[in-house]
């Protein structure tokens, strides 16, 4: 159970650090424009909410990677759930303001992993 969890958390953590890259970085290039379905003018009056957004995702990210790497596993625990309480919620927030998808995407890894770290404890 704690190897599926760590993976899990392993791979909501990758996730979003590509939700940073194409937010960041990608947001006014046709790779960023497509996924959200925009058009040029519409991502760069959006750009910088979006490199805001990017990088808070990039904290999650880093939150989750802390999360696995603490050796101490109390502590590794607290910051398992708390983080993925924290993807879980912004999928959701996410799914009702933007797009139901952002459910399955975001939330979905993430509703895993805190099942599988539960399980595991």
């Amino acid at each position: 159970m704690a190897l599926i969890s760590a993976i899990l958390i392993a791979l909501t953590a990758l996730l979003h650090l590509g939700f940073l890259v194409l937010e960041m970085f990608l947001w006014t290039k046709p790779p960023g424009r497509s996924v959200f379905r925009m058009t040029a003018e519409q991502a760069e009056a959006t750009r910088v909410l979006a490199a805001n957004q990017g990088l808070y995702n990039g904290f999650l990210a880093a939150g989750l990677f802390w999360s696995v790497l603490q050796p101490e596993a109390s502590f590794a625990f607290e910051l398992k759930v708390f983080f993925l309480v924290c993807v879980i919620v912004a999928a959701i927030y996410g799914a009702w303001s933007v797009k139901p998808r952002i459910l399955l995407i975001q939330g979905g890894s993430a509703t895993a992993a805190l099942v599988f770290v539960l399980l595991a404890s």
